[in-house]
């Protein structure tokens, strides 16, 4: 049964990726500017609060499946896409970005969380971790360590979920008027928007060049992530009893951000055939087009109703740094 649910859940999240490739082909949606994967999430979600809940049982675990293990391979392949040379055009002003954003990102939701919200110290440190680094990964690889509650580990990935959608959509409208140049505009798009395959849209529907380097300015910013797990490990156990439990946690180190360094790696040295990297290439983007399909289907706004008004007022105020205070970092680190 097992294997039966996740072959019908990854054939599931297959059709909504071709669904939204198609539509994405039509003249009048072109036109609009919107590609495939931001099309699939759309799809995902109408379908996920829909039609979902009947078929629910049969394809969960597919779903999940593409969702977490097809995503990580999604963003490993997606470094074939990628060179060296690419990599070090973002710079040490890329690095120093997403340090910024990194850091006062998880300040803030700590202190709005507790101080402005009256939001207990867990959630508001998961929020801050998630709209931080790299969205429901980060959440998830934050719970260890701050040893978070099943209910408050789903209400911050929801949260970071619908803003990090709401970053896809909104971003390539911006664009034309934030007076960047497709590499800045890349570098604020990867430095200041939730999830990896978010990024991934959001650069795609403003060009190619964009993606790639919003993908490598996300994939510093998410190697980031074991370090601050380190840290913050070390200040949650300086905090914690002798007999307190906290000893315990795992660190979570994100090893398909190294992969994906690997993946450019090879893609820089140039020994593989031409056919062949365009052939990982396709399958990345059907790859990336499954997961962006599975990420909408387990977006339930039911769960997002549910989760209160404070940790949305968290969320969106984080979003709204993000988008205003990353900005501003990004103009003055590389004008």
């Amino acid at each position: 049964m097992n294997s039966r649910a996740r072959w019908l859940g990854v054939g599931l999240t297959g059709a909504l990726a071709a669904a939204g490739t198609a539509l994405a082909q039509l003249p009048w949606v072109q036109r609009l500017g919107l590609s495939g994967l931001t099309l699939t999430i759309a799809l995902g979600i109408l379908v996920g609060n829909t039609l979902f809940a009947h078929v629910a049982a049969f394809t969960a675990s597919g779903v999940d499946f593409s969702k977490s293990t097809l995503l990580r391979l999604g963003i490993i392949l997606y470094g074939f896409r990628i060179t060296f040379p690419q990599i070090a055009e973002v710079g040490w002003s890329g690095a120093l970005i997403d340090g910024l954003i990194v850091c006062l990102t998880f300040t803030i939701a700590v202190q709005l969380g507790t101080r402005v919200f009256k939001l207990d110290r867990q959630t508001s440190m998961l929020i801050g971790a998630g709209s931080a680094i790299c969205g429901a990964a980060a959440v998830m690889a934050t719970e260890p360590v701050v040893r978070g509650q099943a209910h408050k580990v789903s209400v911050a990935v929801a949260t970071v979920v619908l803003f990090g959608t709401i970053a896809m959509f909104i971003y390539p409208l911006l664009y034309p008027h934030l007076g960047l140049s497709q590499q800045a505009f890349g570098i604020f798009a990867g430095s200041t928007i939730h999830e990896v395959a978010q990024v991934i849209a959001a650069g795609r529907s403003v060009g190619e060049a964009v993606a790639r380097t919003a993908v490598i300015e996300k994939m510093l910013r998410v190697m980031m992530l074991a370090p601050f797990l380190l840290l913050l490990s070390a200040t949650q156990l300086s905090h914690a009893t002798a007999n307190d439990t906290a000893g315990k946690a795992h660190i979570m180190i994100p090893w398909f951000a190294v992969l994906f360094i690997a993946a450019s790696a090879i893609n820089s040295l140039q020994i593989l055939p031409a056919a062949l990297v365009n052939g990982v290439v396709q399958v990345d983007t059907l790859l990336l087009a499954m997961a962006m399909a599975a990420l909408g289907l387990r977006t339930h706004l039911g769960a997002i109703r549910q989760a209160g008004v404070r940790p949305l007022l968290l969320a969106a105020s984080l979003f709204a740094f993000l988008v205003l205070g990353g900005y501003a970092i990004n103009r003055i680190v590389a004008p």
